[in-house]
């Protein structure tokens, strides 16, 4: 398999900043698996479709297909053919995204759409290393606190920490069986590190060994 890089971890563990740095540093494309499952929620909100029934968010695919575009500029997302990437980071999204992604057809979906980008490229995501990339070269698993997560979440968006904090924590609990890390995953705990640090841990291993 040409180089793989995949980044995994829950909710605002610093993994899409980290994966974006990274693959920068490489050269190679970035891609957010996360995006993906952040479009369906929100086709599934745009067209008021029920998030727990598989069935039906199946048919809504198939008639408003979602597809990922890896650009140098950043992820852009396409539903319909239009780049709805800007409505994807809102809470009414949040509170949806995981009951779509723990249905399997619909990761077995975005598994395909990812399997349509040609390596090389760093992807992050929740089961990227478990699931969806098996052969990747390296593997991490970024973690953190939940009240450094919902910190980190609470600067990018101006909401309420302990309300954040809460539904990341829900979250957590709803995504646990989506979100097992690859045994061969290189774990680092970001609570006490700045992104300059967590890239820097990624690049010297990519480095060291690749």
């Amino acid at each position: 398999m040409s180089l793989i890089i995949t980044i995994d971890g829950p909710s605002a563990s610093g993994k899409t900043s980290v994966a974006r740095r990274v693959a920068a540093a490489l050269g190679v494309p970035f891609v957010s698996s996360g995006l993906l499952y952040r479009g369906i929620a929100y086709q599934v909100l745009r067209y008021h479709t029920s998030p727990t029934d598989a069935r039906a968010v199946l048919d809504l695919l198939r008639a408003h297909p979602v597809r990922l575009e890896p650009r140098p500029e950043g992820n852009r997302v396409l539903a319909n053919g239009e780049d709805v990437t800007a409505q994807l980071h809102t809470s009414a999204v949040d509170a949806v995204v995981s009951t779509v992604a723990r249905h399997p057809e619909v990761r077995a979906y975005v598994k395909a759409r990812l399997a349509e980008l040609e390596p090389p490229f760093v992807v992050e995501g929740r089961d990227m290393g478990s699931a969806v990339f098996p052969g990747a070269r390296f593997k991490f698993y970024l973690t953190a606190s939940p009240r450094v997560r919902a910190q980190r979440r609470a600067r990018e968006r101006g909401e309420d920490v302990a309300a954040i904090e809460a539904a990341l924590r829900a979250r957590d609990e709803a995504d646990k069986a989506q979100s097992q890390p690859a045994p061969d995953a290189v774990w680092i705990d970001t609570s006490a590190m700045d992104l300059e640090e967590v890239v820097r841990a990624v690049l010297e291993r990519v480095r060291t060994y690749g």
